[in-house]
């Protein structure tokens, strides 16, 4: 049991990712809800069931894609970055394998407790996953094009968004509201501000065989490219919070926000030292939780 926790601190940490998975399913329930009127004098149950399916679900599509990247990634991490958990033998891609499909069992179950329809959703989500494993059968060419690699691998999540959102839909009985558009595309300019943030790097911290941005791009382009994105965010957060008029306390977030990560910015290409390069990660998860509670559950609780 212990390597298995070594394994989720070096490659999945539970805590970690289960804070903003939680966050993340909690806010596309709570908006799916806020487009449909909120909870009003209903009950609890309308927020508590859904997000609860939503976020088990959605830890486990996480749990997948970490695993879909070790079997993807492994003859390279054999290669250049042997200290990892698999290819150092800490567990096995087949005990992986197995993983991956009790996890299955598990999101199967919860879907169609709600319904067919949730199940048909989980397909579609199983089935572009299983794509990108596999890299669209197109591998060459997406290693050649990392533009069309980091937009085509950023669709999972407003997918994941659509299935949590579902979660309201199926056990209220009410239709997707057209306003569901800005949190989905909230979700993949989330998914790119993080993709992009963890692989900003100093020169020092580079390593041979992982492609990084600052690597791919250089570092003035990979940093103008992160703030380009974390800026079209904000303003998918604004379009999101005029459909639940509650644009005010989410430009104050806002404005906090976007000038924090200039100054970040700013300070890693005058200083590109690890210090300030581990900033644009932790940035990043800083905007996913601060966006999220924003659109999807402070209005909830304050409606």
């Amino acid at each position: 049991m212990n390597r298995w926790w070594v394994y989720q601190r070096e490659r999945f940490p539970v805590f970690k990712h289960g804070l903003l998975i939680a966050v993340f399913s909690l806010s596309a329930v709570g908006y799916a809800l806020l487009l449909h009127g909120g909870l009003g004098d209903r009950s609890i149950d309308l927020l508590i069931r859904p997000a609860l399916v939503a976020f088990l679900t959605l830890f486990l599509f996480f749990l997948q894609l970490r695993i879909a990247d070790e079997f993807k990634d492994f003859a390279e991490d054999a290669q250049y970055r042997p200290y990892r958990p698999v290819p150092r033998g800490l567990v096995t891609l087949s005990e992986l394998g197995l993983l991956g499909l009790g996890a299955a069992v598990v999101q199967f179950g919860l879907a169609w407790a709600i319904g067919l329809p949730l199940v048909l959703l989980l397909l579609l989500v199983w089935g572009y996953l299983g794509l990108m494993s596999k890299e669209f059968f197109v591998s060459h060419w997406l290693k050649a094009h990392p533009i069309a690699y980091l937009l085509s691998h950023a669709v999972i999540m407003p997918l994941m968004a659509l299935y949590a959102t579902a979660c309201e839909w199926f056990v209220t009985g009410d239709t997707p509201a057209t306003g569901l558009i800005w949190f989905l595309f909230i979700s993949w300019f989330v998914s790119l501000t993080i993709e992009i943030g963890r692989k900003i790097r100093a020169p020092q911290d580079e390593e041979t065989g992982v492609e990084t941005y600052t690597v791919l791009w250089g570092k003035q382009r990979a940093v103008i490219v992160w703030l380009t994105v974390v800026w079209l965010l904000a303003l998918c957060a604004l379009g999101a919070a005029t459909q639940i008029n509650f644009v005010v306390p989410t430009a104050f977030v806002l404005l906090l926000l976007l000038p924090g990560s200039v100054l970040v910015a700013w300070r890693f290409l005058a200083c590109p030292v690890t210090a300030w390069a581990n900033w644009f990660e932790t940035l990043s998860g800083i905007w996913t939780l601060l966006v999220y509670l924003s659109v999807g559950i402070v209005p909830l609780f304050l409606g």
